[in-house]
């Protein structure tokens, strides 16, 4: 089941539902994916058994609507600094290669030994998938930033103007809510665009925060339940409306050296992770970029990710903010 949330004229939100290549229609009730969450998470209900009980209505137009740029991200939260955009890094088969290019070294000591990259992915093939009861590695992880981060599907991702670099990143992302009790709780998984600055990151592994700390966009649709274990999407960059680069990519475990309990653990053991009511969008990284063939983004570019089963396709153009001055004063 595909769930997501559509912008109407009156600021107020519908909530759709369908499966894949179904109609979607409207939840009766539902004010917000988030209060449809946090309903579920505190009755101790599944998110489906709590769409069934309150039945479904009027068909929306998904496509329609995402013309219109009515979509907004498939959940949201009243403040939006409760939602947290977080995400880990060196999680794929194959993703270390992009990455230690990035970060390789020029001396020729370095070249005898592994960049922190490729230990850090060795880890991660070698404990990131753990037995039941036993606890994995760690992996790299990285903030992003909260939800006034989160850009809707169809919106412009803002590079700022201090950026060396505006790349895309497709991933698979975790949608969870915190219950009243403290308690973690998945909604299902979603396509992101984890849009990062590679360039900076190159330059030093130490500014990889720095990289990171930029707008992203996940959905539209968010897939309820589990996550398949062999995802395979395409993820293209159209400029002038022409295809500049393509390149299919893959997600789920048979194509990560983590699990995503894993992941999961290591994220959700920090308390401050599990305060009632928030909402955490993780990304669990990726081993394609563009970046990485050569590509180099300009302004008005787009970006498209999908997946099967995941529904529509995410769509964000690139935009460029205007230089400003940041004056700090004294009280």
């Amino acid at each position: 089941m595909l769930i997501s949330q559509i912008r109407n004229e009156d600021g107020s939100i519908t909530v759709a539902v369908r499966l894949p290549g179904e109609a979607a229609h409207a939840v009766n009730g539902a004010t917000s994916v988030y209060a449809l969450a946090v309903e579920a998470a505190n009755a101790g209900w599944s998110l489906k058994q709590t769409i069934e009980a309150k039945g479904l209505g009027a068909a929306v137009d998904l496509e329609k609507a995402y013309a219109e740029g009515r979509f907004l991200p498939p959940i949201t939260h009243p403040d939006p600094a409760h939602l947290h955009l977080t995400g880990t890094g060196l999680t794929h088969l194959g993703s270390a290669a992009t990455r230690d290019a990035m970060h390789k070294k020029t001396s020729e000591a370095a070249e005898e030994t592994l960049t922190d990259s490729m230990k850090m992915f060795r880890m991660g093939l070698e404990g990131g998938k753990p037995k039941a009861g036993e606890t994995g590695v760690q992996p790299e992880w990285f903030y992003k930033g909260n939800g006034t981060s989160a850009v809707a599907p169809g919106d412009a991702l803002v590079s700022p103007a201090f950026a060396e670099d505006g790349g895309e990143e497709p991933e698979m992302a975790g949608i969870y809510v915190i219950s009243d009790e403290g308690v973690p709780f998945r909604i299902g998984f979603a396509v992101a665009n984890e849009f990062s600055d590679h360039k900076t990151e190159r330059v030093n592994y130490l500014w990889l925060a720095h990289s990171k700390l930029r707008q992203a966009s996940f959905g539209p649709e968010i897939r309820i339940g589990v996550a398949p274990e062999d995802i395979r999407g395409m993820s293209r960059i159209l400029r002038g409306g022409k295809v500049l680069w393509e390149k299919p990519f893959l997600s789920g475990e048979a194509n990560m050296s983590h699990s995503f309990a894993n992941l999961e653990h290591h994220h959700f053991k920090y308390g401050l992770f599990r305060q009632p009511g928030d909402i955490h969008v993780h990304m669990f990284g990726t081993a394609t970029l563009s970046f990485g063939d050569g590509i180099r983004t300009e302004e008005g570019d787009v970006f498209e990710i999908e997946a099967d089963g995941f529904g529509l396709p995410l769509r964000n153009a690139l935009a460029i903010a205007a230089d400003e001055e940041v004056a700090i004063r004294q009280l």
